[in-house]
């Protein structure tokens, strides 16, 4: 309404899986997987074109339209014309980044040291995509198992120009550092060598962890102060319905191999799902407790709550499209209740316990413990288990955490 005349173009990874919705408030590209080369294409588009041109149109569904056969969808909604690919898995020349117009690293989240030290973060990634098809995972319907890479000497160019603005540690953003760990080697040794008092951080799955473990004694002799994996739960029944590609036993075992080549592992978790229990729950407590494992997870990733977006693959699974609702374009997902009310009104206490705690400042130990009498409660009330003992928190040395955990 504030400009009639103006092109609007949504790109990134749910840009595709939203395409119908999208579409129908008026939106004329959407572009997905590696994005740069068609916004490229349109900038020059759209600066070519004549001032009075009209937007061409042809009616169908548009490409992975939430309705996928699913209550709720649209599948008549009119599509508009694009030449440039709605996604594309072209294999791009990158430029370096050019961030000169961004707000100082400084402003964005710090890394905070045991010490109580803040260092200031930059970004990169090395790749993007995944070999892999987590069912739950919003990569998968775009880039459906394929991963591309971003040329090594880009990748070091961007961070020798964050740290010459004063980057004191790199996040790397890619799905899965290890999906090309001869690639991600590579790059970490030249950054080591090139900045030795550079640390850095990285994703990968539990089950790369252990088939390049070798390679862990690399990332801790490099620089790498942690490991972020996407461990999502501990019941092998779960992970089965996920298809995360590890038991819990592998994870057992990747946490007993971090603890040996002294590198920290950071968990992260998908705990309320819609075959959790307020068993499976405690269980994932008592692990983490037993573990020694409480600092390194941040309390949000024991309240996340599984999300059904639009091109799901969980929505491969019978019982999975029988449970869920219409899809919902104002939230952008399938919603879906637990046939247990008692799990869903477990999920919303701790999300307010999380929720209190980070603005109390409350310390990771201290937010757990609520946790834990909050599940013990309900699980006893609920006659699945007895009133447990609270677990005993012994004294441990705080972990290196980006100071903005509140990410799946």
């Amino acid at each position: 309404r504030l400009n009639p005349g103006v092109h609007v173009c949504f790109y990134g990874l749910y840009a595709p899986m939203n395409e119908s919705y999208l579409r129908g408030l008026g939106v004329e590209t959407i572009l997905g997987g590696e994005f740069e080369e068609g916004l490229s294409n349109l900038i020059g588009r759209l600066r070519a074109a004549p001032a009075n041109a009209e937007t061409k149109s042809f009616p169908g569904a548009g490409l992975r339209a939430p309705s996928a056969g699913l209550p709720g969808g649209d599948s008549g909604s009119e599509r508009r014309w694009q030449p440039e690919p709605v996604i594309s898995l072209a294999r791009l020349k990158f430029a370096v980044p050019d961030r000169s117009g961004l707000v100082p690293l400084q402003q964005y989240a710090h890394l905070i040291l045991p010490g109580g030290e803040h260092r200031t973060v930059g970004y990169t990634e090395a790749s993007r995509g995944c070999k892999h098809l987590c069912r739950h995972c919003p990569i998968v319907p775009v880039y459906n198992g394929a991963f591309r890479v971003v040329q090594r000497e880009v990748v070091l160019e961007d961070i020798r120009r964050q740290v010459a603005a004063g980057a004191e540690h790199i996040t790397f953003g890619d799905p899965d550092f290890f999906n090309g760990v001869g690639h991600a080697v590579a790059i970490v040794e030249a950054l080591h060598r090139e900045h030795p008092r550079l640390t850095y951080d990285v994703t990968i799955k539990i089950e790369h962890l252990l088939q390049h473990a070798r390679h862990i004694s690399t990332l801790r002799e490099t620089g790498c102060l942690f490991v972020t994996s996407a461990v999502e739960s501990l019941d092998d029944a779960i992970l089965e319905r996920l298809d995360k590609g590890h038991t819990r036993a592998d994870f057992l075992a990747v946490v007993e191999l971090f603890r040996q080549a002294g590198l920290v592992l950071q968990p992260t978790f998908v705990p309320f799902t819609p075959w959790t229990t307020l068993e499976s729950y405690c269980d994932l407590l008592d692990v983490l407790s037993e573990e020694r494992l409480i600092e390194n997870v941040a309390p949000i990733q024991l309240a996340i709550r599984l999300l059904i977006p639009a091109g799901s693959r969980l929505l491969e699974l019978a019982e999975v499209r029988e449970m869920v609702g219409p899809f919902d374009p104002a939230a952008l997902v399938y919603p879906w209740r637990h046939p247990d009310p008692r799990v869903d009104a477990l999920c919303e206490e701790v999300q307010e316990l999380v929720r209190v705690g980070d603005k109390l400042g409350r310390s990771r130990a201290q937010s757990f413990t609520r946790i834990w009498r909050a599940a013990s409660t309900a699980a006893s009330a609920a006659g699945v288990s007895k009133q447990r003992p609270e677990p005993v928190l012994v004294s441990r040395a705080a972990i290196p955490y980006l100071n903005e955990p509140w990410y799946c």
